[in-house]
């Protein structure tokens, strides 16, 4: 009976490693309706996230932009089997950027960005089929970078920065697939921690063959978080069982991968700008979760996850002094191998879709404006390592997903 439940118990925890599923991209008004290039593309303060050695080549002295967008996302689960059909109930998220970046002189340029990475809100109905996977999970992620760009010529730069990361959890789901108490109430455990910090950092360089082309590359390195002494809180646990359940605290490391990303703009008669990104996301380091709870009791969860690749395409017009406008396509590869999905991050492959546009309202003020539709491929796919009585028991079926994401910003500079 001990280890059913803490078998169980520790799958919980793996949300916090953000499992691929949950990171946002949405770095940028400006960059994210390019289809999320940027690497090589210096159109804004943006390039402080995108690759920070392209700041020394903005032509404001000082520049700001802030922007937010709104996630409206759909997540249903099916298995005919056995009848079981679900809708997640998602709340909506509201990630958000601020991006400003300031010419020191004519070689250097300090910036700062504060933006969010990861970030996550999904709800099921309490005591769905996959309860005992989840039930509801409330994830933030910010992530403050302070950044330096040093311009050696006309032609090429080189930046970077230290990455501050903090982040908070709240996490909820039954304790296995059918065991109740005497009063028939469903035993669950919610898993909450805040201020999960670590440290990190970004290096880039951009350069300039020709006036017209741009090649640039950004290395943002794995962060380790540890979650120490979070809260664990155990509920509807039997009288026979609250001395091996009462609540505690977890300790758990938690890594998120490291991320190299190249590209090239292509710049046509001042009107028209091309960009492709090749995005590498190194999570291989994802192999598994080694948990320890104040009991002494320890577990290690497989993951075993693969590294991705994220292919990007921007296109950018200037119609006009006062307009700008953009669209672009990505294709965004699911790191979770096969049996190792879960519906706490419910991804597959995916098409994204993007479009936007600038109105230069001044020389100083512009509104940025944008739009991604994230179409994840449907799948029929299981989780096959959670224990039961001694033996993995998968659970899976049919999930179908995908997300609509307006977004505003202002950029002000001079």
């Amino acid at each position: 009976m001990k280890k059913i439940y803490i078998s169980a118990i520790f799958m919980l925890v793996a949300v916090l490693a953000h499992a691929g599923g949950f990171r946002v991209a949405l770095q940028g008004q400006k960059q994210l309706a390019m289809g999320h290039t940027g690497v090589a593309v210096v159109n804004s303060p943006e390039v402080a996230f995108f690759n920070p050695a392209g700041m020394s080549f903005l032509n404001k002295k000082f520049s700001v932009s802030i922007g937010t967008n709104l996630i409206f996302s759909n997540i249903s689960f099916q298995n005919e089997q056995y009848g079981w059909y679900e809708e997640a109930n998602n709340p909506v998220v509201t990630p958000f950027s601020v991006y400003a970046t300031y010419q020191l002189n004519e070689w250097a340029t300090v910036g700062i960005a504060v933006y969010t990475p990861y970030g996550s809100s999904v709800e099921y109905d309490k005591n769905w089929a996959g309860s005992h996977l989840v039930n509801d999970i409330s994830l933030k992620a910010i992530f403050f970078q302070p950044t330096l760009s040093i311009k050696f010529n006309d032609r090429f730069s080189i930046g970077g920065g230290p990455i501050y990361a903090n982040g908070s959890v709240n996490f909820n789901r039954n304790l296995d697939r059918a065991t109740t108490n005497t009063e028939g109430e469903r035993l669950n455990v919610t898993i909450d921690q805040t201020g999960i910090s670590a440290w990190g950092y970004t290096l880039g360089m951009m350069f300039k063959p020709t006036t017209n082309i741009t090649l640039g590359a950004n290395y943002r390195s794995k962060i380790a978080m540890k979650a120490e002494g979070g809260e664990a809180d155990f509920q509807n646990i039997p009288s026979n069982l609250q001395g091996q359940f009462s609540d505690g605290t977890f300790d758990a490391e938690l890594p998120l991968p490291a991320e190299l990303t190249v590209g090239a703009s292509y710049e046509i008669a001042d009107k028209w700008l091309i960009a492709f990104d090749y995005n590498r996301v190194f999570w291989d380091a994802y192999k598994a979760l080694d948990v320890k709870f104040s009991n002494g009791l320890e577990s290690i969860n497989p993951r075993n996850y693969k590294n991705s690749s994220v292919y990007r395409f921007g296109l950018q017009y200037k119609a006009n002094e006062r307009f700008v406008l953009r669209g672009g396509y990505y294709f965004d590869e699911s790191p979770v191998q096969a049996g190792y999905f879960a519906p706490e991050t419910p991804r597959n492959d995916s098409n994204n879709f993007t479009c936007g546009f600038s109105f230069n309202i001044s020389e100083r003020f512009a509104i940025d404006a944008s739009f991604l539709y994230v179409h994840f491929d449907e799948i029929d796919a299981s989780y096959d390592y959670y224990q039961e009585n001694g033996s993995n028991v998968p659970f899976g079926g049919t999930y179908k997903n995908n997300a609509f994401i307006p977004g505003i910003g202002v950029t002000y500079g001079f």
